[in-house]
């Protein structure tokens, strides 16, 4: 999108504070159904952020699958579940937190290790003026799943592996 810097700034703030909140609500609500509801919050803030940095395409995937799809089925199976067993016993620590607790600080400060370590000049933000034709978005499509199947494999893979861990965890909480 071409928006003036002011503006332009002010949306990247807005996205950012409704993901930070959208967030924070999905770990601290008590409520599996208003954390469902913040998590498709922090959904919507993804897609916009994409559209901010002109990628309509992956803007409206992730609206698609993600809102549309993969948040109603996390609030159909939140629903689904008894919600007093969220309320029984609560304790402060166990071996399941601490090893999630040492798994997610791994993987947030190797996140930040390689976020400090690259090189942001070589990025280049380039707009289009005139519209985008239809053969655009073939190409444009062509070229993401060429990206996806070389470049990106390895975090595709990455991802994959962390959605497969979370649907066997949702299943075995719905078992119990």
């Amino acid at each position: 999108m071409d928006l003036p810097g002011p503006i332009h700034d002010f949306l990247l703030i807005f996205l950012g504070l409704g993901l930070i909140v959208g967030a924070l609500g999905v770990v601290f609500l008590p409520n599996p159904i208003f954390a469902a509801f913040s998590l498709g919050l922090v959904f919507v803030c993804i897609s916009l952020f994409y559209l901010l940095a002109n990628s309509p395409f992956v803007a409206a995937a992730q609206l698609l699958i993600y809102v549309g799809a993969v948040n109603v089925l996390i609030l159909f199976a939140v629903m689904f579940l008894n919600g007093s067993e969220y309320y029984k016993e609560f304790f402060l620590l166990t071996v399941g937190d601490g090893i999630t607790s040492v798994v997610c600080t791994s993987i947030f400060v190797l996140l930040l290790t390689i976020i400090l370590d690259t090189s942001w000049y070589g990025i280049i933000w380039t707009t289009r003026t005139n519209q985008i034709l239809e053969q655009d978005l073939i190409s444009n499509g062509q070229e993401i799943g060429i990206h996806l199947a070389t470049d990106f494999f390895i975090p595709f893979e990455f991802i994959s592996i962390i959605l497969l861990i979370a649907l066997i965890g949702a299943i075995t909480m719905a078992r119990q």
